[in-house]
């Protein structure tokens, strides 16, 4: 009976990092094209804030393939590794959630202001303000997902002018994510106050800007009436995207109110890596979205796609030229060796 259950655990463990994997490569493949067809393709579009800050979720989401992923298949008790590094790339994992949260606020408010203030808007949203909002972002998620390193972990630190201070945190042990990130800390301040909070916040500005624009169309005029249907369809792509956010990582969020408040055995093992890949999977399905629902960054999409197949007709008319030209030549020889007495 324990073999049965040892050889499920260990299926179930192949079949979470093969998709794993599969994510992975979908994650870094897809939201390369999305920066490439943002940044290459659309011309002016980095002067617009709505790109810019679409382009820090897709960097966000790139390195959850290029980190997060392969750190959450080794961070399962696989590899042993001192607290103070195990405990650091745990934190990696948060940041780049904070990430993903705060350019999803960002586009929020990006597109509330666009809507409400719109004779300011311009003065307000300049290039370099955008590109600084960016980078705050990116500063503030930082300090958020690296909180732990200051004292909020499940490593007891020893006495002050113990002896085994420095040795302690070079012994290196099985490292799994809830080894050195505490239950308390993912439930009551990453869940709550970094993912839960900003996503209320973002369901509220979203709700406004779809009650003005309701409102707004029922009195505007047919010229004034195709800008504010085309400010709907991008602000319902970009809520469908904050959707699929809240509905992948809500779930895990979910397990670990599980965990910390029933313990251990109110979540199994399966379960839980089906929470992990929904919310790593999340990173993978935006670029998809862009697609079909963004026409801007549609069109992108087909221009690098039409280039890259003019690449490969390019080089394999070269390779055929270049055999043709073999052939050639080979024929030539073999004439002028018959003719030779």
């Amino acid at each position: 009976m324990v073999s049965i259950f040892w050889l499920m655990a260990e299926w179930s463990w192949v079949v979470y990092t093969v998709l794993e994997g599969l994510i992975a490569t979908a994650c870094c493949l897809g939201n390369v094209l999305v920066v490439c067809a943002v940044c290459i393709c659309i011309r002016g579009s980095l002067r617009e804030p709505t790109f810019c800050f679409l382009v820090s979720l897709a960097v966000a989401d790139f390195l959850v393939g290029v980190a997060a992923v392969p750190l959450a298949v080794l961070l399962d008790g696989w590899v042993s590794l001192t607290p103070d590094l195990c405990l650091f790339l745990s934190c990696v994992v948060l940041v780049l959630t904070d990430a993903s949260v705060l350019s999803l606020l960002a586009i929020a408010v990006d597109r509330y202001l666009r809507l409400h203030t719109p004779l300011r808007y311009k003065d307000l949203a300049t290039p370099w303000r955008t590109w600084l909002a960016v980078s705050l972002c990116w500063i503030l998620s930082c300090l958020l997902g690296f909180t732990p390193l200051f004292g909020w972990h499940n490593y007891s630190s020893p006495a002050s002018g113990s002896t085994n201070k420095s040795s302690s945190s070079f012994i290196p042990q099985p490292c799994t994510f809830l080894s050195g990130i505490s239950l308390p800390f993912m439930v009551y301040f990453n869940f709550l106050g970094c993912v839960l909070a900003p996503l209320l916040f973002m369901t509220l500005l979203y709700a406004r800007i779809f009650w003005s624009l309701q409102g707004r169309l029922k009195d505007s005029c047919p010229q004034a009436r195709a800008s504010l249907l085309r400010e709907r369809k991008l602000a319902c792509s970009l809520a469908l995207v904050l959707i699929l956010f809240a509905g992948c990582w809500i779930p895990l969020h979910l397990m670990n109110c599980l965990l910390l408040f029933y313990g251990p055995e109110a979540v199994t093992r399966g379960t839980l890596y089906a929470g992990i890949l929904m919310s790593h999977a999340n990173s993978a399905v935006n670029p998809v979205v862009y697609a079909y629902r963004i026409p801007k960054i549609q069109q992108a999409y087909g221009q690098i796609w039409r280039r890259i197949l003019m690449r490969l007709d390019s080089c394999h008319g070269d390779q055929r030229s270049m055999t043709g030209s073999r052939a050639n030549h080979t024929e030539t020889c073999g004439s002028g060796g018959k003719a030779t007495p």
